[in-house]
């Protein structure tokens, strides 16, 4: 059977019945990273357990979302992002943790099923149904410091359940020197990897939670924080987040652009493989089937690449997806996620394309930070398996046996599909499917009276 896109293949004269799932994709909690580190104060131990990154970008205008979780219960604790310019309390914002869920809900990888049609001519064609969508203190009054040379204070300010410093230094060991005189334990040979941002000429942006604090506003979660600056580069620092790392680090990195998709320079970006076939089996295990996916292709990638999961150039307020595994994008949504040129104004609110990238990194494959830059592909492309389940109605008729040799066929390479995406045995995957050597099921080799009766066990 020819592959082609979801939406050439969905029509209102389609026969069978179509269910979307979403996946969710939540791997290992300790082997997930953020793009800076964090220091907690005194001995207690933070480390990342989660970690998405939005960067709108047109021009040099960039907004970035970091959205990120901690494990450990300090009192407080701050994190370290590496910034290219001196920010400004306005150009900071906190931001709903739901928005960034809905980005990621809506270009998760997916799954579709659809059933196949009663291959007898009398039948009259079911009708096409979606199935139901699923998306998921101040700065401990900071006594007034000496500008010293090595360590200078280019900004401070308060924003909501955040204080936020934004920090000069001259050399590593003088900012980890600061740090730890200000009460925080730094993570081991982080002086080494902050020098490397000083001498590209970056500023520290040092945002501190008080959890009391936090508390009061009614949170029991970290929200992301947002910041917006102009700046010719186009990067993300990943190389700070490897500091606390306890093992390879997960991250998943959201670009909205007015142009095209996004893709790394100075990495390897590889898209995922998508559109198969794959048995029935799945359906109940898809996320442990894409994970498996996912640790095969990275393996293939001598876990030296990122990889593409979606790109789609979304029109707000418009089935621009295919298929789609949540609500529909709001115009307000963008905007507020950094997508500054979409209108909510009445009329046509533009449009953009969101690419989606998922990388799993560590000292030794991933040495430099990620360079990016905009492509002209405005391509839609997605990460989709497809799971098609045969006819096992009671009518008889005599195209029944020519349907199920297709039905057999398809069967075969579902299993090549499976084994090739995730390395299992051809064995084990037969087995798993329950048919025989020439890959038919029971019901399907059963007479037609041990189908009237039972016989053959028809589900």
């Amino acid at each position: 059977m020819n592959r082609t896109r979801c939406a050439d293949r969905i029509g209102p004269t389609l026969p069978g019945v179509l269910i979307l799932l979403s996946l969710s994709l939540s791997f290992a909690p300790d082997a997930l990273a953020f793009c800076g580190f964090y220091v907690a104060q005194g001995d207690a131990k933070i480390y990342n357990q989660s970690s998405k990154v939005v960067i709108a970008r047109d021009g040099d205008r960039t907004v970035m979302t970091m959205a990120s979780d901690f494990q450990g219960d300090p009192k407080e604790f701050a994190v370290v992002i590496p910034v290219p310019v001196v920010l400004k309390k306005e150009q900071v914002h906190i931001a709903d943790q739901g928005i960034v869920d809905r980005l990621h809900d809506y270009s998760v990888p997916r799954m579709v099923e659809y059933w196949d049609p009663n291959p007898c001519p009398r039948e009259e064609p079911l009708a096409l149904k979606a199935g139901k969508f699923r998306g998921a203190a101040s700065f401990g009054e900071i006594r007034a410091l000496e500008m010293r040379g090595d360590i200078k204070i280019m900004a401070r300010y308060k924003v909501d359940e955040y204080d936020i410093l934004i920090l000069s230094a001259d050399e590593g060991r003088a900012l980890e020197k600061w740090l730890v005189q200000h009460g925080y334990k730094m993570p081991e040979g982080a002086s080494r990897v902050l020098q490397s941002y000083i001498r590209q000429g970056m500023y520290f942006f040092v945002a501190k939670v008080d959890l009391n604090e936090q508390k009061r506003l009614g949170y029991t979660f970290l929200r992301p924080i947002q910041v917006a600056y102009d700046s010719p580069k186009f990067m993300l620092p990943i190389r700070l987040g490897m500091v606390n790392a306890q093992g390879p680090q997960e991250m998943f990195v959201f670009t909205l652009t007015r142009n095209g998709r996004v893709e790394s320079t100075n990495y390897r970006t590889v898209r995922v493989p998508t559109d198969l076939d794959i048995p029935e089996f799945v359906k109940p295990e898809f996320p442990d089937f894409y994970r498996k996916v996912f640790d095969k292709q990275q393996r293939s990638e001598r876990n030296a690449a990122i990889f593409l999961e979606y790109c789609w150039n979304i029109v707000p307020n418009q089935p621009s997806c295919d298929p789609c595994t949540a609500p529909y994008l709001r115009p307000e949504e963008l905007r507020t996620l950094g997508a500054f040129w979409i209108s909510t104004n009445p009329g046509p609110p533009g449009s953009a394309v969101l690419t989606r990238l998922h990388l799993r990194y560590d000292r030794e494959h991933f040495p430099e930070d990620l360079q990016f830059q905009i492509t002209a592909d405005r391509e839609n492309w997605q990460a989709r398996y497809v799971l098609h389940h045969p006819y096992t109605g009671t009518d008889e008729c005599p195209e029944l046996a020519a349907y199920h040799r297709t039905v057999w066929d398809r069967r075969k390479k579902e299993a090549e599909n499976y084994c090739d995406l995730t390395g299992a045995a051809m064995g084990d995957v037969r087995t798993r499917m329950a048919v025989a050597e020439d890959w038919s099921a029971p019901y399907e080799t059963a007479t037609w009276w041990e189908r009237i009766w039972g016989a053959s066990g028809q589900k």
